[in-house]
Order: structure tokens, then sequence, then C-alpha cells
């Protein structure tokens, strides 16, 4: 039996997880959850899962969940995350938490030596070699659940990282790929959170409309897996089947495929080196026969350019661009800024940013704090 810390329990991960967890009861239980504020989903959650520990990191909603369970233990705040994320009897912590809020408490699992299975992308793109530095002093097993990092981490597995030519991550282009340029500055909140495959939370959603998702994935994977960015390239994939690609030196390219869910990638990640029965119906290649391959266009998707560049200034940049393009995309969700702002903002705000090198983990807060600021007035 293996224990499950899940943080970010109330958001689409965190329930897709507990779904797995349900699934292969024989294998894990659910020994703490964390979440913001959302005090009936995690109820649901608390009184399905019986969990030992509980934190949400609003206050007055975790005084609201006290009441509701007297006897559990319940922490709140950044604190209570950190003690989730560290929960004594979890084997591995499920890192889901949107935003730069999950940031500490992932650090704390690492610190905690738990094996740790990756979803939140300021993780990385804001600590950088920091947190991979962190990983490799403590022996600590990171394994990624994005689709496209999971598919990257399967078709590596076995292989010398030295005999790899390309690593191909596929973007499905978004609702916007064959858009008339003319009416990009007419985009809605609603076609915005449009996705033609996949069913995310809206920031994420919007990021992929934007293609900024793809530009995150790109500085994720070149530094989870030590590979140059000359080696990392962007191909637009509209069916999402294949989810990433590995080509070698000699040829030979590996792929991995699935119907675009994100059931099988966390599944993988908590049941990893092992294979367990999964919840999806066998694959239908007859109904998905045809597969295509553009590429993308990065005049109309700046956003993915932006994050080339970040990652190759380095230093405090692409945690910058991050946390920027974070405030930005929440702009156009509560509808005070155009779709096509968010690009031209954050490409102001960058050119203005003195990128300098990432010295401790109280700096990355730092710059994180300095971008949001910048980005509330831009």
């Amino acid at each position: 039996m293996r224990y499950l810390s899940i943080l970010g329990s109330t958001g689409s991960i965190g329930k897709n997880t507990l779904k797995i967890a349900k699934h292969l009861s024989d294998q894990f239980k659910v020994v703490a959850l964390a979440a913001g504020s959302n005090v009936a989903v995690i109820e649901e959650q608390i009184r399905e899962h019986q969990p030992e520990y509980v934190a949400l990191n609003d206050p007055e909603a975790a005084k609201q969940l006290r009441a509701k369970f007297p006897r559990l233990k319940i922490g709140s705040g950044l604190e209570g995350l950190q003690e989730a994320a560290a929960y004594g009897k979890a084997d591995i912590v499920v890192s889901a938490m949107v935003g730069t809020v999950g940031i500490l408490p992932t650090i704390a699992a690492i610190k905690a030596k738990k094996q740790v299975a990756l979803a939140n992308k300021e993780v990385l793109i804001s600590g950088g070699r920091l947190i991979i530095d962190l990983v490799k002093q403590l022996g600590v097993r990171m394994i990624p659940i994005d689709s496209e990092h999971s598919a990257l981490f399967q078709c590596l597995e076995g292989n010398r990282t030295a005999d790899v030519r390309r690593l191909i991550i596929t973007a499905s282009g978004g609702p916007f790929r064959n858009y008339p340029l003319e009416k990009l500055s007419q985009i809605t909140v609603e076609e915005a959170l449009g996705h033609p495959t996949w069913v995310m939370g809206p920031k994420i959603t919007v990021d992929s409309s934007t293609l900024m998702n793809k530009g995150l994935e790109v500085i994720e994977a070149h530094l989870l897996f030590d590979m140059p960015l000359d080696q990392i390239e962007v191909v637009v994939h509209p069916q999402s089947i294949i989810h990433s690609l590995v080509e070698y030196q000699d040829g030979s390219m590996l792929a991995q495929l699935s119907v675009p869910n994100m059931i099988t990638p966390i599944q993988y990640a908590l049941t990893y080196p092992n294979r367990s029965p999964g919840l999806l119906a066998p694959f239908d290649f007859i109904k998905n026969s045809t597969l295509q391959f553009f590429t993308p266009d990065v005049q109309r998707f700046r956003c993915l350019e932006l994050a080339f560049q970040a990652a190759k200034k380095g230093g405090t940049l692409p945690g910058y661009m991050n946390a920027a393009n974070e405030v930005l995309v929440n702009r156009f969700l509560n509808r005070e800024i155009g779709w096509l702002d968010i690009v031209s903002k954050l490409e102001r705000l960058m050119e203005q940013h003195h990128a300098r090198p990432v010295e401790s983990f109280e700096h990355i807060l730092d710059v994180d704090g300095e971008a949001r600021q910048a980005a509330k007035g831009a």
C-alpha cells in the first residue's frame, strides 16, 4: 500500500487523482489533502476518502471546515499546505496546486524526501535549477504529470539522453489555430475557454489558446530532461493523440499515444515503474485514423516565442514571465483586457525586467511578487 498526499485536491488534476486512488484502492490510500478555499468540494472528498490531515490555504475556509469535522486535524495557510506536503505517512505527494502558492509546499515535499508527482508548472518555471539541484542532491524521484512531459519521460525511459536528437512536444493549437487574423482582437472569454480537445481549468485553458502553455512546457522539458533548447521543438497536432515524441540519433522515433485525458499520465506517475489496469476504454484506431501535424504560427501566437526567449536568457526571467502572464490571464478572464493584450503587455513587461541569477527560494517569491505588481498596472 502506498500513501498519497494531494496538493490541489479540488482542482481537475486532484479530482482525477482521487478517481485513480478509488479505482486502485488496493494500492493507494489518501492520507492528506490540501486545497485553496473550496469547502464544499473538499468536504465531499473528506467523507469519501477519510484522510488523516487536511489543509486549506484560506484561514476562514479552514475555520468553516473545522466546525464540520472537529476531530480531523485541519491546517491553514502556507504552513498548513507545507505540513500536508511533508506529511509523515505520505509516500507520494501530488503537486497540483495552480500558481506560486504551490512552490513552497512542493519544496517541503522534496526536503522531506517524498516522491513527487509534479503538475504545478510554477515549481520548475520559477525555481529552475535550484529545484533540479535540490532534487538531485536529496535523491528524490520527481515524475511529471503533464501529458507532454509524461510522454517524454516514458519515451526516454531506458535510453541514453546522449542518443537523443530532438524532443518534440505536441500542441493542439487551441481554438484559434485557424481563426481569421483580423478577428483576434475580438476574441471573447467564452471563445478562449472553448478548448477543442482538453477539459482544464480556466487559466490553463487560456494559456492553451495563446500557446503560452507550450512555451512553459518547453522550459520544463529543458530543465526536467537536461536537454538543450535547440533540441526541443513544438509541433501542432490538433487531434492530441500523440502527446510528445523523442527522436533518436539513428532516426528512430518513440511516441506515447492515448486519448486526450489526464487519467493516464496521473496513473503512470503514481504506479511507476509499474503499470496497472486503467479507467479508459481500449483505443479505437479506426475512429482516430487521421493524425495531422503543422508548424506553430509564432506570429499569431507570440507567447510561444516569448517563452523561448525567456528560457534562453534564463535567471529570473522565466519566473517573472510566468507570474506576469498569470495576472494578465486573470485580467482577461475578468474582462479587464483583451486577448491580444495578454501578449502585448507581457512582451513590454519582459523587456523592462532586468534578468538576474536566481539566488534562493525567497528570491523566487520576491521576483514573483514584483512581476504580479507590474502586471496589475500594465
